[in-house]
């Protein structure tokens, strides 16, 4: 609507001492946060730093859990939450319809790509429905899902509401598109069932991404090793930006996506995967637009410009080089695909389709870096295989 070493509880071994040194460091190196932030400001958002669609306040009792804008083209739209720990008694004053106790015992995902934060807790066994089971790509889910441990709810308009309130979650959450998902998101709330949007998609940073593993911390009581998690993602991120800077001169040009009958609908400058490849050493052939959604484009104004990439990455579902010939002849002529330089973020799918890119990469933006630095610049990490990525024949 995102592995690397997957990332467990043996973060738990950095020290709370050891934390605080680490944010401080990293916060001075980060491009993103130019000036130092000072203590009212770290106060104020409680340790949220990449991200810019949620904030987490703690207070006396309770924490409250502030979403901005969360679905493309949203604009002043804020969903506040106050969770209050199980057995503890809310303030006054606060509408009971805001209120998550925590932690969470039974949710609901919309999206697979909640589900490894959730797990990455040791808290799968909470996860009761999902929205398209088919496409679970981690086994442990399959697995549950096979015993009749966690349901399969439906999707928008085929939302199957008496299973939802069979299971009876504490929390549904969801992502939303655009302003028409408030319609199938309604109907959830008509249930007397609590809705969270999760806007992590939205995020541009890479690390502002897998920041949201903080909101899952509250959400679960887990907000210690929801930071150690984070900062070790952070730390490696951050070390193989610096490595991959200090040693390319070069930057490889890069194209985008694949056309969906006439249109390209191509990722702007500001996104998130335009992000990640300026990290990684590349240049993006569409670095200077500016957008919250995808740009459409004729295929005959990406052919053009697409002349000039060398290589060409994220080619939807395709599995080989004569896939996209049947797409489009004309496509075969571009350099990058004469050269083989098609790389696919496919690698790690199931025969069902289900793309773990999508369902983990979130939580592990410095293995995808790592992925994309390695295709455009290979000598850098010559004995490394591709985690994600692959190469089309």
């Amino acid at each position: 609507m995102n592995s690397h070493p997957v990332i467990h509880a043996s973060y738990r071994y950095l020290s709370t001492m050891c934390l605080s040194s680490l944010l401080m460091i990293l916060m001075s190196c980060s491009a993103r946060n130019e000036t130092k932030r000072n203590n009212s400001d770290l106060q104020e958002n409680n340790g949220v730093f990449y991200a810019e669609r949620f904030t987490l306040v703690r207070n006396d009792g309770y924490s409250k859990l502030t979403i901005t804008d969360p679905w493309q083209g949203a604009e002043d739209v804020t969903q506040v939450w106050y969770l209050i720990r199980r057995g503890s008694v809310a303030p006054p004053g606060i509408d009971p319809q805001n209120i998550l106790f925590v932690p969470l015992q039974k949710i609901i995902c919309m999206s697979s790509t909640h589900l490894s934060m959730i797990k990455a807790l040791d808290e799968e066994h909470t996860i009761t429905g999902v929205s398209g089971a088919g496409f679970l790509y981690d086994r442990t889910l399959i697995y549950r899902f096979e015993k009749g441990l966690v349901k399969d709810v439906g999707y928008d308009d085929n939302l199957n509401k008496e299973l939802i309130v069979n299971i009876s979650p504490d929390l549904v959450m969801v992502y939303g598109v655009g302003s028409e998902s408030l319609g199938y998101i309604g109907k959830i709330k008509e249930l007397g069932i609590k809705v969270l949007y999760n806007a992590d998609y939205l995020e541009t940073d890479p690390l502002g991404r897998a920041e949201w593993i903080k909101l899952f911390g509250a959400l679960y009581c887990k907000e210690e090793l929801a930071e150690e998690i984070f900062y070790s993602i952070v730390e490696e991120y951050n070390e193989l930006k610096d490595y991959i800077t200090k040693n390319t001169n070069i930057k490889p040009t890069v194209l985008l996506g694949l056309p969906f009958k006439d249109t390209w609908f191509i990722s702007p400058g500001n996104s998130y995967i335009s992000r990640m490849i300026s990290d990684a050493g590349g240049d993006y052939l569409w670095i200077d637009t500016r957008s919250s959604v995808s740009i459409p484009f004729g295929i005959e104004n990406v052919f053009i410009k697409a002349l000039d990439a060398d290589y060409w990455l994220n080619i939807g579902s395709v599995n080989r080089k004569d896939e996209i010939s049947a797409i489009d002849l004309r496509l075969e002529a571009l350099p990058c695909f004469k050269n083989g330089n098609l790389y696919n973020n496919n690698k790690r799918s199931n025969s069902k389709g289900a793309n773990d890119y999508w369902e983990s990469g979130s939580l592990k933006p410095q293995i995808i870096l790592k992925d994309i630095a390695s295709i455009l610049h290979p000598d850098l990490f010559s004995d490394t295989e591709l985690f994600y990525y692959r190469k089309l024949d």
